[in-house]
């Protein structure tokens, strides 16, 4: 009987000027190819971006095999902008038009908002005491589906830790994380940022100034050269890719 061809694998990332940044999530890259690899899910797997680096998305649609399934996996944690215009206008312009003949490239979800997250986000996290203010520091969009996914996030891990998880965000349109920050510190006690970040960058170097000087906390984010590649976010990946198969 014939088989359906072996889909390629599209990891797409933002992109960051930050060499650490660059470095850790070429780290789950190939984490995340080495898996695919040996459970016999993909062999053809590329890196991309939609921003600041190269490859762009253009760049790597063109370079995989046209003559089967292309698997498209943003490498973000909230369904924002860039999901719904950058990535769909690229896969458009790709000549995924779902029109007869046009290619076969399907994008999968983001990673977040996955209730597996929340689990790395609470082992990043000290030993709270009980009267510390736990904040989600995510990026923030001007997509509000991006900031409501943020927020489903910091619901689940609320549930992880059993304790009320506020969120503030860097930018968009939420509660910004300096006014959530102040607002905390008011009531006493310690402020604990954990970082909803994939990796180290601006947002990261912009929280970590915000609590410059105070004895409040901020995780590192989720990808982090001190820590290696979680292996959850690789199962997160990898089953984005099986639930678009």
């Amino acid at each position: 009987m014939p088989t359906s061809p072996q889909p390629s694998v599209a990891l797409i990332s933002h992109g960051t000027a930050s060499p650490e940044g660059q470095r850790v999530i070429e780290a789950l890259a190939a984490a995340v190819t080495v898996d695919l690899r040996q459970r016999g899910i993909a062999e053809e797997v590329m890196l991309g971006h939609v921003d600041v680096q190269t490859p762009d998305v253009a760049e790597v649609l063109s370079a995989l095999p046209a003559d089967r399934p292309v698997i498209l996996v943003p490498l973000l944690l909230s369904p924002g902008y860039h999901v719904h215009v950058d990535l769909t206008e690229a896969l458009t312009a790709a000549g995924a038009t779902g029109q007869p003949g046009a290619r076969d490239i399907r994008m999968s979800p983001t990673l977040g908002p996955d209730p597996r997250l929340a689990r790395i986000l609470a082992d990043r996290l000290p030993e709270l005491h009980e009267d510390d203010h736990v904040v989600l520091a995510a990026a923030g969009s001007s997509d509000e589906r991006a900031n409501l996914a943020c927020l489903e996030l910091a619901d689940s891990l609320a549930d992880e830790l059993d304790r009320t998880v506020a969120t503030g965000f860097h930018a968009g349109g939420g509660a910004r994380l300096a006014d959530i920050v102040e607002q905390k510190r008011a009531l006493g006690g310690r402020v604990v940022l954990s970082s909803y970040l994939l990796a180290p960058g601006f947002f990261q170097d912009l929280a970590q100034r915000i609590i410059a000087d105070s004895d409040d906390v901020l995780t590192l984010p989720l990808l982090h050269e001190g820590t290696g590649t979680p292996p959850l976010l690789v199962d997160i990946a990898r089953d984005r890719v099986l639930t678009s198969l």
